[in-house]
């Protein structure tokens, strides 16, 4: 009887100390055109770095659909790179299907002047990477100073992924030598699609808006929940955006959470996501 109790115990505490799965990742990407990639359990995406632009010169936020449980980002990247599989073709975790360009693709800030939106000069240049466990990542992506309404402004871009949330948090400081500057926090709507608008929270459930390499049957939503913005309007052009806006003095910081999910991913329709904004 003694012995069957400390095998018992004896495997409970293997369990004890066995290593935990990672939910989180978050890195620089040097193999692909200087990619920062981002993902917990349930999303995933990445911002460009210097290698890419031109190709675009974009500080939108590009969401990679995935099946929520397992980290896939690192894996797409082998198969893209060196097994020649792209990952804008789903092998039943997900894949690449939302376009960008310049814009905030699924979730970035920009200064906004005289109803446009004033995007960087270039793509992020350096990170940090703050803190990092198994549950929970913190970085920095810092923008380099350009020129906004004759006012030099530059951005550091902290970013904290958690698991189990289909939210990132942004926490967006601008400096530079103005006074005020508006901020605009939002998404692309690429199809001026069905939208939620409700107080310090907005969304959409849209058609997928990439089908170069594979034709997409599902549906993508984005969402934003910015307690401290001061209105949400709608912002037409040659990119329409829906976006939070704030107005802030040099060296303040804009915070927001940014996030997304897949129909074919475990939220199933607009109901669903919009839903889940309202609740986070």
């Amino acid at each position: 009887m003694k012995k069957i109790i400390f095998l018992a115990l004896a495997v409970m505490g293997f369990a004890a100390c066995a290593p935990k799965e990672a939910k989180v990742m978050a890195r620089f990407v040097p193999e692909r055109a200087d990619d920062f990639i981002m993902e917990n359990n349930l999303v995933c995406g990445r911002f460009y770095g210097e290698a890419l632009e031109g190709n675009p010169t974009s500080p939108g936020f590009d969401i990679w659909v995935k099946v929520p449980g397992a980290l896939v980002a690192d894996q797409r990247y082998v198969d893209e790179l060196q097994n020649g599989l792209s990952y804008h073709v789903d092998r039943g975790n997900g894949k690449d299907c939302y376009k960008v360009a310049v814009s905030l693709g699924g979730g970035a800030s920009v200064p906004y002047v005289d109803g446009e939106l004033a995007y960087p000069a270039t793509n992020y240049r350096s990170y940090e990477i703050l803190e990092q466990s198994n549950d929970k990542v913190v970085f920095v992506l810092h923008y380099p100073a350009w020129e906004v309404a004759g006012k030099s402004v530059s951005l550091d871009k902290k970013v904290t992924v958690c698991a189990d949330s289909y939210f990132f948090k942004a926490e967006d400081t601008y400096s530079g030598d103005f006074d005020t500057l508006t901020i605009a926090a939002g998404f692309w709507d690429h199809f001026q699609s069905t939208s939620l608008l409700s107080g310090d929270r907005f969304g959409i459930w849209e058609a997928a808006s990439d089908q170069s390499l594979e034709p997409e049957d599902g549906m993508i939503g984005v969402g934003i929940v910015m307690p401290d913005a001061e209105q949400i309007v709608r912002i037409e052009g040659k990119r329409n955006h829906i976006a939070g806006l704030k107005t802030i003095a040099a060296g303040d910081t804009v915070t927001y959470w940014f996030g997304s999910c897949w129909s074919k991913g475990g939220v199933e329709n607009a109901e669903d996501w919009f839903t889940i904004i309202e609740n986070f």
